[in-house]
């Protein structure tokens, strides 16, 4: 038995699109049904105050959210409240055995024990190649026309 007549049997075998889908070939479905609820949330949250920091601890003790923090706003108007609202949010992700970084000057991802943040390492410096000379000193443009 085919996958159309499957379908056509447990939808009953008046349904017009059924038929029509078998003749060419495919089945086009409906965006209706249950929709799986995704099972991470990545969110984003500001802080303006340092009370603003305790909802987004919350939702890391879940487990299932990741947090896009913008930080601007309180370390425009607070650096200490700043310092206190980021050290509270690493002790959390310690606690969860998550992971907290930061991306660029306004932003922090705080992330729950399944996720890691990969941090950019800078690499060694590559070896010197011997084809091209080093520059030892820089001159004027006045000796370059010499």
């Amino acid at each position: 038995m085919g996958f159309f007549s499957k379908i056509k049997d447990k939808l009953g075998s008046g349904s017009d699109v059924l038929n029509e889908a078998e003749e060419e070939g495919y089945v086009e479905l409906g965006a209706g049904g249950d929709v799986e609820r995704a099972k991470i949330t990545v969110r984003p949250y500001i802080i303006n105050d340092f009370e603003h920091v305790g909802p987004i601890l919350n939702v890391l003790r879940e487990g299932n959210t990741i947090a896009l923090i913008n930080i601007r706003p309180l370390k425009d108007k607070d650096l200490v409240e700043l310092k206190r609202a980021i050290n509270k949010l690493k002790k959390t992700c310690d606690a969860i055995d998550g992971d907290i970084a930061g991306f660029g000057e306004d932003w922090i991802a705080a992330v729950p024990n399944f996720a890691k943040i990969h941090r950019h390492h800078e690499e060694a410096a590559p070896e010197k190649s011997n084809d091209v000379p080093e520059i030892k000193e820089y001159s004027d443009d006045a000796d370059i026309a010499q």
